[in-house]
């Protein structure tokens, strides 16, 4: 049986676009994005699911979460913003560890941060991650 990845990424074990981190907490981009700047807020302690979480931890998660879709909105400018919790099988995933998502929205066809095949998934997902970091690096919201 494989471990969770969600704790192997917070442990530094498997790779990942990381976007914030601090004590508690860490977001990093999706690794298959249904969006541009599809990014993933998880705590770094395995929770199985909202139900287990304490009181300090989610407000970590949700204070991380904030900051991450401020970064968001001023490195992406996206149309709007989509914050879903997933955990157990929701969303029929079978990642066992509880996670918020943040979701760009985008308004037709006029994606502000284009993909561009031609520059393979990492580099773009590279890009991506660095604008972010810069942004909240530059930011203290």
């Amino acid at each position: 049986m494989m471990g969770c990845i969600f704790c192997a990424i917070a442990k530094g074990e498997a790779p990942a676009e990381v976007v914030y981190e601090d004590q508690a907490t860490m977001a990093f981009l999706d690794i298959n994005p249904a969006t541009p700047g599809h990014t993933l807020v998880i705590p770094k302690m395995h929770v199985r699911n909202i139900y287990d979480l304490n009181d300090e931890t989610a407000a970590a998660v949700m204070r991380t979460a904030t900051r991450v879709a401020r970064g968001l909105r001023n490195a992406l400018r996206p149309d709007g913003m989509n914050l879903m919790q997933a955990n157990e099988r929701a969303g029929f995933q079978s990642v066992f560890h509880f996670h918020f998502h943040l979701v760009p929205r985008w308004v037709g066809d006029g994606l502000r941060l284009p993909w561009k095949p031609e520059q393979g998934d990492a580099q773009a997902m590279a890009e991506v991650a660095s604008r972010i970091r810069k942004v909240l690096i530059e930011t203290k919201e």
